[in-house]
């Protein structure tokens, strides 16, 4: 998996060392750290791209992200679709949990999901939303699901 930062700089380290350096720092600091995770994609012509990203928030003080981005030929309808970004996250946020627990670092998983029903992504609502609080993450959807609806948006090619 190839990360970069949000000024496209390479992440040369893996991405659980990358995050647990980015902890210290921070802390060392004296800043309390929130990590949001999201995904969102984007369809075009034939492919179908995803970027994942972190973001760290300073408490009252900005923030910055990682960013991964990842393309497949695969066809998904908008649910599959939507369920996929979901997976994506948990995935990296199931990898990285042990890292918040040990430094006390509060994490919410983000969804690209409306929660109003007259949307289509909408149709994923209930699966997502049990797939994220059962693996025991806080959840967040539309519109406070800003990790995935601005922060990864903005890093889909």
């Amino acid at each position: 998996m190839h990360w970069r930062k949000f000024n496209g700089d390479p992440i040369e380290i893996p991405i659980i060392q990358a995050v647990e350096n980015a902890i210290r720092r921070e802390t060392e600091k004296g800043f309390r750290l929130k990590v949001c995770i999201g995904t969102d994609s984007q369809v075009k012509g034939q492919e179908t791209e995803f970027a994942t990203v972190i973001v760290f928030l300073r408490e009252g003080r900005g923030g910055f992200m990682f960013i991964h981005n990842e393309k497949t030929r695969q066809q998904f309808t908008i649910k599959e679709r939507m369920l996929m970004e979901v997976a994506k996250s948990i995935e990296i946020a199931f990898d990285l949990c042990h890292l918040f627990t040990i430094y006390d670092v509060d994490m919410e998983v983000h969804a690209d999901i409306n929660t109003n029903p007259h949307f289509k992504s909408n149709d994923a609502l209930k699966e997502a939303m049990g797939y994220i609080l059962g693996m025991g993450f806080a959840f967040k959807a539309k519109p406070e699901a800003f990790a995935s609806s601005c922060c990864a948006n903005k890093a889909v090619n």
